[in-house]
Formats: C-alpha cells, sequence, structure tokens
C-alpha cells in the first residue's frame, strides 16, 4: 500500500509505502541539501523524523536554521546534557535556568564541589561520548500518572515540578528514552544523538553555559559575552520565583487551585512597584535630566515610562514623556531591509537630526511643538502640540533605539540615565524546560495587535522573525549599556493571558505556514490554569496589552 504527499522542498508529488518515516522518505527521494534534515510539518504541524505517515499529506522539511529546527537541536542537547551530569555525578539535579549570551545557562544543584573548567571538560567529553555512539532518543506514550511516578522514581524524587503532567488533564504523555535515562520534554526531539554535531560547554558564573550553534548560519558557535546585569536580573527574579514558592507552572496552578492567586497578584505588582520607586529615588540622587527607557517588542515600554513618571512625581518632578515613534521619518524615506520590505526597527528610520534638535531646544528652556506620527499615513503631523521644560521637569523619553548613543549624540551622557526593559520570564516548565522569553512577548503582542491595530495571529506570527531580527540588530548589543534592567514580566501573566491568546491562535488556518507557530503556542498555554483579570490592577504592565489600564496610550 502507497501514498501519495506533496513535499514542498522540491515542490513534487512523491509516491511512498505506508507508515514510511519522514526520515526514510528523505532517503529513499535523495531530499538532500547542504544542512541535514531534522524534522518536518506535516500539514503544517511540528514532527520528528520518525513520524511514520499514514494518509496522503504535505511535508515541508526543516533544518537547524530554522526556529523549530535549532529548538528541536536545543532540547535534544538538553537531554545529553541531562544524562552525561546523571552518569558523572548521580546525586547532582540539572537545572536549566535561562538564555544568555548565545547559550543556555545552566546549574549543578546538590553538589558538593564547585563547578570549574575541569567539571566542565568532563561533562563535555561524556556528552561527546554520548553523541558519538549515536544514541537513539525513542519516545514513549504512557499514561500520564504513569509517567508521572516513572519519572519521580528513576530521578532521585526530585521531580515535584512535573506535577503539570496532571495539571494538563490529559489522559497521555509522551516522555522520551535516552539509553538508560528517562526524562520529559515538552515537544520533539531528534532521532538520535549522532545529529548532535555542533556545541561548547563553558564554565559560567557559577553553573555552566551550553553554547548553541548559530540559527544565522547553522554551523558557528557564538563567542560569549560577559552580560553581568542581565544575569543579575534573571538571578533576582529567579530566586524570588523560588522564594515565594511559584518557580514552575505546577506551582502557579495550584495556587489557582487555592484560590490564592489574589495575593500572588498583589505581591508580583507590589514587586513592580518597589523597583520602580528604587529607580525613581537613585534617578533623584545622581540628578539626571533625561531618562530613557528601550526594550525589545511587547516588554512594556509605554507602561514602565507611565509608571516610572508617577515614582518621580511623588519626588516632585514634573515628568515630560516623549515617544521616539513619534519622530519617524516620512514613509518614502522609510529605509528597507534585506528582503525589500520598510525596516522600522533600523536607527535610520528615524529622524534624527529633527530628534535631536528638538531635545536640544526643550534642554535650553525653550517651547517646542512635538509631532504625533499617523502610522497610517506614513507621515508626521503637527497639531500644535507644544511643551516646555519647568524648573523641576524630567524627561522621559522611550523607543527600542534608546540606548543607542547615536539616537541622542546631541546630548551629553552625564545628564542620561537608561533603562532597558523585556519580559524575562522567570517562570519555568520544570528544571529541563524553561519558558523562553521571546514566546511570553509573542503572545502579548499577538493579543496588543490583535485588539489595538487590527492585525490577526497570522500576520504577528508572520512579521515576528523580522521583528527578532531587528532587535538582535538594533536593541540587544546595546542592552548592557544600561544603568538600570527591569523585568517586565509578571510571574502570573501568561495563566491571564491564555484566555484572550486562545480564540485569537485558533483562528490560524491548517493551511497557513504560520499554523504551526500558533499551534506551538496553544500547546505552551495548555500548560496553564486560566486565571480571571479581575484582580489585576488598572496600573499593571498586563493592562498596555489586554485593556483596563488606567494608563493613557
Amino acid at each position: 500500500m502507497t501514498i501519495d504527499l506533496f513535499c514542498r522542498n522540491i515542490k513534487q508529488f512523491l509516491t511512498v509505502p505506508y507508515g514510511a518515516t519522514l526520515a526514510e522518505i528523505i532517503k529513499q527521494h535523495n531530499i538532500e541539501q547542504e544542512f541535514p534534515f531534522l524534522g518536518g510539518l506535516v500539514n503544517n504541524n511540528i514532527k520528528s523524523l520518525s513520524y511514520r505517515v499514514h494518509k496522503p499529506c504535505t511535508i515541508q522539511f526543516f533544518d537547524i536554521r530554522s526556529s523549530y529546527g535549532i529548538n528541536m537541536y536545543t532540547r535534544s542537547l538538553y537531554f545529553v546534557l541531562y544524562k552525561a551530569v546523571r552518569d558523572l555525578y548521580p546525586t547532582v539535579t540539572l537545572n536549566i535556568l535561562h538564555s544568555i549570551s548565545g547559550g543556555k545557562y545552566c546549574e549543578l544543584e546538590n553538589s558538593d564541589f564547585s563547578v570549574n573548567q575541569s567539571v566542565v571538560e568532563k561533562i563535555q567529553a561524556r556528552m561527546q561520548e554520548i553523541i558519538d555512539a549515536d544514541l537513539p532518543f525513542i519516545r514513549e506514550r504512557i499514561l500520564s500518572e504513569k509517567a508521572f511516578s516513572d519519572l519521580k522514581s528513576k530521578q532521585n524524587g526530585d521531580t515535584n515540578e512535573n506535577e503539570i503532567f496532571v495539571d494538563r488533564n490529559k489522559f497521555y504523555t509522551s516522555i522520551y528514552h535516552l539509553d538508560d535515562t528517562i526524562n520529559y520534554y515538552y515537544d520533539h526531539l531528534l532521532p538520535s544523538t549522532g545529529f548532535l554535531t555542533i556545541f561548547r560547554l563553558e564554565p559560567y558564573e557559577n553553573g555552566v553555559l551550553l553554547k548553541l550553534p548559530s540559527p544565522k548560519d547553522g554551523k558557528s558557535i557564538a563567542r560569549t559575552r560577559e552580560m553581568p546585569k542581565l544575569f543579575s536580573v534573571y538571578k533576582q527574579f529567579k530566586s524570588w520565583g523560588k522564594k515565594i514558592g511559584v518557580p514552575y507552572i505546577s506551582d502557579l496552578n495550584r495556587v489557582v487551585a487555592n484560590k490564592g492567586i489574589g495575593n500572588l497578584i498583589l505581591t508580583t505588582e507590589a514587586l513592580h512597584e518597589k523597583i520602580w520607586a528604587n529607580t525613581a529615588d537613585e534617578i533623584q540622587r545622581l540628578e539626571k535630566k533625561m531618562v530613557l527607557i528601550s526594550g525589545p517588542s511587547s516588554s512594556g515600554k509605554t507602561t514602565s515610562c507611565r509608571r516610572l513618571s508617577v515614582q518621580l512625581s511623588v519626588l516632585g518632578y514634573h515628568p515630560v514623556q516623549i515617544s521616539v515613534d513619534d519622530f519617524f521619518v516620512e514613509r518614502a524615506e522609510t529605509p528597507l531591509d534585506e528582503k525589500g520590505h520598510y525596516d522600522f526597527e533600523a536607527l535610520e528610520a528615524i529622524d534624527l537630526p529633527l530628534f535631536n534638535k528638538t531635545l536640544v531646544r526643550l534642554l535650553q528652556g525653550e517651547e517646542v511643538e512635538i509631532p504625533r506620527f499617523n502610522f497610517s499615513t506614513g507621515s508626521k503631523e503637527w497639531h500644535g502640540d507644544t511643551i516646555q521644560l519647568q524648573e523641576n521637569s524630567i524627561m522621559i523619553i522611550e523607543g527600542i533605539h534608546c540606548l543607542n548613543p547615536k539616537l541622542t549624540q546631541s546630548i551629553d551622557d552625564s545628564m542620561k540615565y537608561k533603562i532597558f526593559v523585556s519580559a524575562l520570564t522567570s517562570l519555568s516548565i520544570d528544571k529541563m524546560n524553561p519558558i523562553p522569553t521571546t514566546d511570553n512577548r509573542l503572545i502579548r503582542r499577538i493579543i496588543r495587535d490583535y485588539n489595538y491595530r487590527g492585525y490577526s495571529a497570522r500576520e504577528t506570527i508572520k512579521r515576528w522573525a523580522s521583528v527578532r531580527r531587528g532587535e538582535e540588530r538594533n536593541i540587544f548589543p546595546y542592552q548592557e549599556e544600561a544603568d538600570m534592567m527591569f523585568n517586565t514580566s509578571l510571574i502570573y501573566e501568561l495563566g491571564v493571558l491564555k484566555p484572550y491568546a486562545l480564540p485569537i491562535l485558533m483562528e490560524v488556518p491548517e493551511v497557513a505556514p504560520e499554523y504551526a507557530e500558533a499551534a506551538r503556542l496553544l500547546k505552551f498555554l495548555s500548560y496553564f490554569t486560566p486565571i480571571p483579570e479581575e484582580d489585576i490592577p488598572g496600573t499593571s504592565i498586563l493592562r498596555e496589552f489586554v485593556g483596563g489600564s488606567k494608563f493613557h496610550y
């Protein structure tokens, strides 16, 4: 018995045996390219190469240069690292915490030794042995309750976070075997360890940094840069989540079930308010005249600007808020990216001469008219909106380029206080599955674009890769220049965003290329118990995305 399918990579219909795996199809039809395929989109659903085809379908194979490929590669490396640590140090627990400097920062818990170069080299050597053996990653679908008990019995009982299996209310869960080791990963792995040809392990802070191949070329590993400020913020919020007893999604779900979410919301919002109050005190102590707030898409720059303004007002300041977005060049003058599309994330998309001239005139005490950019017409509009600084005024400027010195090159650096904000998700699924901060921001953006900009989830997902490239080029290189970093994520927020995101994501049709990403996000959100928004204050960062804010945007 055979099946007909369409392969997008070669734009041909193929006839394959019933039950053939994706790997067998690639080999049978000699579908080759420079980079090995790591998986495939079957009717726009992400599948591993071991997936068997039982009915007609459309397939598009992907490699490490796609987001699906690098994610699959990364999760597989997690498992190899986990096994290597357990083989060498059976009583030590591996905790994969967060991304930093082109890799994943991990800590070895319950160890009686310090992590040094010798330890790291030993672990890397064991990882390489596992990879050289080309051991298969074997996926097994079993009852969720059995998955929980099996993991608990084989992982020294340190798996309370895996109660997430029960929280999802699914009869069955897929777990993975690697030789004599089992673990859980929330999405597909590669067929075998032999695919993991590029990686590096380095000592970093108190743990290890698992370095990954760059998705840009699939071959190189980026040089490690010290990022003490970003690392410190991650550490602060990870530690805080553990301190209040909510390091994992299952912990958050228990809080909801026990009707304690109201107190958690108040505590989380109070932490944000405290940090903004301390920041205002620091700005006053340093006698700054200008605050510059930068951050990637959907990080909450606008609400951050408003909340800091309130705290500065408490200290007797008269905050004057300015958005860099109002100083875009005319649409016809907007630079183009490598694909010929308008590059709104480029610094050259800002009218730098006008912007700097405006700031200089304001600091000289002049009354200055501020434009309002009309995104529909692509032009600056002048409505007679003027501002003039008073003796106790302080400018608060927000925009993605605010940490780039070229944006405010006409202003003396001694006047500036620079802030970087981002949603650095501190919650994890479990010790093996950290939540990417980009997922948090993408879900925020999907909801905001749908509610306030008229964009479908499909349109937002389609543009997301371009947005991310712009961030890598224009924002992240300057983040360590900040005087202060602020984590705008809220430990409870994904439970609140879930009811908003689900119906929007479910509108993406299966035939759309963006369906795979929408389906992935829907699966991710399935781990969360929905949280009602009624207890969220009007000044919360979340109100910028779900509505009901006390601030005017």
